[in-house]
């Protein structure tokens, strides 16, 4: 019987001396190098943080850039680099980001295709053509995309010169993409000019802005809805009026659905609302009736990080000949009934022009976080990324590195 035990120890000891090592995963883009930046305080579960720089409209000149977290390596124009075929490039203004596993999602919104690649080295997976594509979303089988249906304008508003593809100013719509055959599926209408997208429990929540129609007889006016949507039946379900000229939506997963509004940049500021999936009709906006000052909650740009909605915003944000001061702030809404939730103020000034944000953890339980925030600057060069830590005291700037024209749009893999 100890004879057996032993023969039986010796086989087991021999099969994990052969065993080899895990192999060290190197992807095609390894090779790709860029500026080297400080991520020794990000948790280290992170791999990349995608930059997609929106290009300035008419250009062609949209491109993806990452950080690699694993060296510190912020690499630009990675899909031009990583497809080669592609004499084009990434095309014409690129509007988001988002990830889907390992897959990397764009909407390319002037040049109608949205943009499927791998996470693991930016090659081109699928171009499906989807109209004036604005932002994405996902649920288990399909990823759901905003589109203007075919409308866009083109000139100066401000100088009256403009015209727009198509004089009856479409409503917009939801197209549903199947993530296994990278087909669309059909598509519903929604309000006008529809922008974020959010998933929650069964339904899409759609911001809708009406950036066109504000423009256009016989309303002149912004869009001020939610449009509700059941991905059952792929039908609309609701529809809820928030505040006009509405830009990004979040789900923080747990019940409480975030929307974002551009104001109508004259009396309407920018601001977060929020409401209750089970109730949205009881909309609230983010630290009305608390001692925050007003001015200290606009909303320029805004990023989801788990159940935490995190903001930038300037005070005056109606004086385009001032030189702006941006503030960051962030909520975590416990009681969506009140709007108030739990408010936090970073005492962190950015110069310059924010134009999107990125939040990520410190590593393990450390209460650090860092903004990575994209700079358009005069929004024709290319611009700049910057990281920020913020931790209540000095909220230092680590880093800055030069991007694409406009970095606008970030997701972040994991």
């Amino acid at each position: 019987m100890k004879k057996t035990t032993v023969l039986l120890l010796c086989g087991v000891l021999g099969l994990c001396a052969c065993r080899k090592d895990p192999e060290t995963i190197v992807y095609k883009d390894a090779e790709l190098s860029g500026e080297a930046v400080d991520v020794s305080g990000f948790d280290k579960g992170l791999k990349k943080i995608f930059v997609l720089n929106e290009g300035g409209m008419g250009s062609n000149n949209a491109t993806l850039d990452f950080l690699r977290i694993s060296d510190g390596n912020y690499v630009t124009s990675a899909f031009r680099k990583m497809n080669p075929s592609e004499s084009a490039g990434l095309g014409d203004t690129g509007n988001d980001i988002a990830i889907h596993g390992d897959e990397v999602w764009i909407a390319v919104n002037n040049s109608g295709i949205v943009e499927v690649l791998s996470a693991k080295d930016e090659t081109e997976i699928a171009a499906i053509a989807v109209p004036t594509p604005r932002c994405i979303a996902f649920d288990d089988r399909y990823a759901y995309v905003t589109s203007w249906a075919g409308a866009y304008a083109t000139g100066s508003y401000d100088s009256g010169y403009y015209s727009v593809t198509d004089y009856k100013n479409p409503k917009g719509q939801v197209y549903r993409i199947s993530l296994s055959t990278k087909k669309v599926e059909g598509s519903v209408e929604v309000g006008y000019q529809p922008e974020g997208i959010a998933c929650f429990n069964g339904k899409l929540y759609v911001a809708n802005s009406g950036g066109i129609s504000s423009q256009l007889p016989p309303a002149y006016s912004y869009d001020n809805t939610v449009s509700i949507i059941d991905t059952e039946s792929f039908k609309l379900a609701g529809t809820q009026e928030v505040e006009v000229n509405l830009k990004q939506v979040f789900s923080d997963g747990k019940g409480t659905i975030y929307v974002t509004n551009l104001g109508n940049f004259w009396d309407v500021h920018t601001a977060l609302y929020a409401f209750p999936a089970s109730d949205p009709s009881h909309v609230q906006r983010v630290g009305e009736g608390t001692i925050i000052k007003e001015e200290a909650l606009h909303v320029s740009c805004a990023f989801l990080l788990e159940d935490t909605v995190y903001c930038i915003g300037t005070e005056n944000e109606f004086d385009w000949s001032a030189t702006h001061k941006y503030n960051v702030w962030s909520v975590h809404t416990e009681d969506v009934s009140t709007g108030k939730g739990k408010i936090e103020l970073y005492p962190l000034e950015l110069d310059g022009t924010p134009y999107g944000m990125a939040v990520v953890k410190g590593p393990g339980t450390l209460d650090t976080h860092y903004a990575i925030v994209g700079d358009a600057g005069d929004y024709f060069n290319p611009g700049s990324v910057s990281c920020y830590q913020l931790d209540f005291n000095e909220n230092a700037r680590i880093w800055s590195v030069t991007s694409g024209v406009c970095p606008g749009h970030f997701a972040v893999w994991q």
